[in-house]
């Protein structure tokens, strides 16, 4: 095992950790602002890739696709809040979970009805193709631009919400609700532009891991589990508790897959160090956010408190 191989999978561990970021930022403001159970969220993610998949196909153009998949996928999660999910404030967490699985499965089926089971989305012919970062050390350079992506949209996030002044509302919203509404703040109309621009950041993970990943319906389930995980760990309502949950959430889970059947084949056949290596760096995801919460049982940087 080279220090080549350790450092490749670290960078893996990033850009898997970014685009996790990506979903989980709105899904955590959502659930600090409004305390409202969204389990709808991984639907947006799909349905950003699908709109991008789409969109590069029709215009010919990876860059543009991207960028006219963005707004779209904002549009779609604006009105689904304004149609649905508004009407579900004032009910408790489980009437919101079961309206949002249910969402799922509309989601699911317009999906189908509309695209199809699957569609192909490949990367730009430029960006197929690895770059050399060290001697010896070949990485592919669509990777490269995912964790370039990855950092600026989490720079650009940080001014809106530290810099502006709706970032200063979505963050007296998250850390004290009821404070917020006291003081004159549309609650209403901030939730739905935090829901717009976290259906745009699911927009761009969806845009950026449509080559690497199957465009294909249910897409968002396995990855919205992950992202609860990260705010969980991160700390309800926190940019930054998301940003760190989702690098730790990505290293983890990139880096057990990667090295743990290679320490298993040190004592166990074959074919069962390739079948348990996966299995366990999942259980250590879940391992670290049993951790967090027994040292700090609001995460690592809540927001409230």
């Amino acid at each position: 095992m080279s220090w080549i191989l350790i450092l490749e999978q670290s960078l893996n561990g990033l850009q898997f950790g970014l685009m996790l970021f990506l979903l989980a930022a709105g899904l955590t403001l959502v659930f600090g602002i409004m305390d409202m159970i969204n389990l709808a969220h991984g639907s947006l993610y799909m349905l950003g890739a699908f709109f991008a998949a789409t969109l590069v196909q029709a215009t010919g153009s990876f860059a543009l696709g991207v960028l006219l998949a963005i707004p779209a996928t904002a549009l779609a999660g604006m009105l689904l809040e304004v149609a649905v999910l508004r009407t579900l404030y004032a009910r408790d967490h489980l009437s919101q979970v079961l309206a949002t699985f249910a969402l799922i499965l509309i989601a699911n089926e317009v999906v189908r009805i509309v695209w199809g089971s699957d569609l192909q989305m490949t990367m730009p012919a430029a960006l197929s193709g690895p770059v050399q970062l060290l001697p010896g050390m070949p990485y592919p350079a669509y990777r490269l631009l995912i964790i370039g992506v990855g950092l600026a949209v989490a720079a650009l996030l940080y001014v809106l919400v530290a810099k502006t002044r709706i970032g200063m509302l979505v963050r007296a919203g998250a850390s004290n609700r009821e404070m917020a509404l006291a003081m004159g703040v549309n609650i209403q109309r901030l939730f739905t532009l935090v829901f717009g621009v976290g259906a745009a950041l699911c927009a761009v993970a969806g845009a950026m891991l449509g080559p690497l990943f199957a465009v294909q319906v249910g897409m968002g389930e396995s990855i919205l589990i992950l992202a609860f995980v990260v705010i969980v760990i991160g700390g309800i309502g926190s940019i930054r508790g998301a940003l760190v949950g989702a690098v730790l959430v990505g290293m983890v889970d990139t880096i057990g897959r990667a090295f743990l059947p290679h320490l298993f084949g040190l004592f166990l056949p074959p074919q069962f160090a390739s079948a348990a290596g996966p299995a366990i760096a999942s259980v250590l995801v879940y391992l670290l956010m049993a951790v967090v919460l027994f040292v700090r049982p609001q995460g690592l940087f809540p927001a409230r408190g």
